[in-house]
């Protein structure tokens, strides 16, 4: 498995560089790295249907208060890491393109997931709780605590456009469409950020990859997700969420061994890092602050 950052993220008395993608096994990931060099390293994973960009926001505060953060396009999001079947998109493999990211940074790293991108922050940590000094997760939860939802609560039918996303081609389709953006405006989503995420699905390539994640979910390890986490770790939901209900959230302190700090958005919708951006950044703040060690710059 290669771990390779960008050949410009160091020079040559190996002082730190711009980081301007991350490499995997024949997979490039852009990353957008900004904030002071020597700052702590926070790194933003974005979720479904959107990519780096629903960080900005987020981005710049924390790079304000002396962090340095890095935000990729996640696989499926971009045409330099979109494999094309959906067994690349199982949890395992989002799980190590998440490693691989931490393991180029050089050391130990805050995690910040929504949506996709907090599944694929849960299962990294499961595993690579060394290289991670913080999670955080917006609005899923651990995926065990997810599934205990799925049986126990209204959650299996929140989640109805999974199972739709499973059908081939025609979701492709569908997301493609001025009504899949109007469907974005109806969870909550401000018109500009749905039109600004609805379009980058015009490329079949990008639409697809996103979808892949849902069609990879059968294909993932038990054991990645039943595993437990020890790091610290604060979860955070809105409920305004209508994709993601309150039980799955609630229940993720069960499946966490370190300090667990749960959070609520009042009148939030699922799109957190853009919708709120200020309450989420000083959270994070809260969170890293509380959980720093001697090497963290800010």
């Amino acid at each position: 498995m290669s771990t390779a950052a960008d050949p410009s993220a160091r020079d040559q008395d190996d002082s730190p560089r711009r980081i301007t993608a991350f490499h995997r096994d024949g997979l490039t990931f852009p990353v957008t790295d900004s904030g002071p060099l020597d700052g702590a390293p926070v790194l933003l994973l974005h979720g479904w249907p959107q990519d780096s960009r629903s960080w900005d926001a987020v981005a710049a505060a924390l790079n304000r208060h002396g962090y340095r953060t890095f935000s990729p396009n996640m696989r499926g999001a971009s045409p330099t890491a979109a494999p094309r079947w959906r067994w690349s998109y199982r949890l395992d493999e989002l799980a190590r393109d998440v490693l691989t990211m931490a393991d180029a940074i050089g050391r130990p790293v805050h995690v910040v997931g929504h949506d996709w991108g907090a599944a694929a922050a849960w299962a990294a940590a499961t595993d690579g709780q060394h290289r991670m000094r913080s999670l955080t997760a917006l609005s899923v939860p651990h995926p065990t605590a997810f599934l205990r939802a799925m049986l126990t609560s209204r959650q299996a039918l929140a989640s109805w456009y999974m199972y739709v996303f499973q059908l081939p081609l025609l979701p492709e389709l569908m997301v493609r469409t001025p009504l899949f953006r109007r469907m974005l405006e109806r969870t909550g989503q401000p018109a500009d950020v749905a039109r600004r995420d609805g379009n980058r699905l015009r490329d079949r390539t990008i639409a697809r990859g996103g979808l892949h994640w849902y069609r990879g979910m059968p294909f993932s390890a038990p054991g990645r997700l039943r595993a437990r986490v020890t790091i610290p770790t604060l979860q955070i939901w809105s409920d305004g969420d209508t994709a993601v209900l309150a039980t799955g959230p609630k229940l993720s302190s069960r499946y966490v061994d370190g300090p667990f700090r749960f959070e609520v958005l009042p009148g939030v919708s699922h799109w957190i890092p853009d919708e709120a951006p200020e309450t989420v950044t000083r959270l994070l703040v809260e969170h890293f602050e509380a959980n720093r060690s001697g090497d963290d710059a800010p």
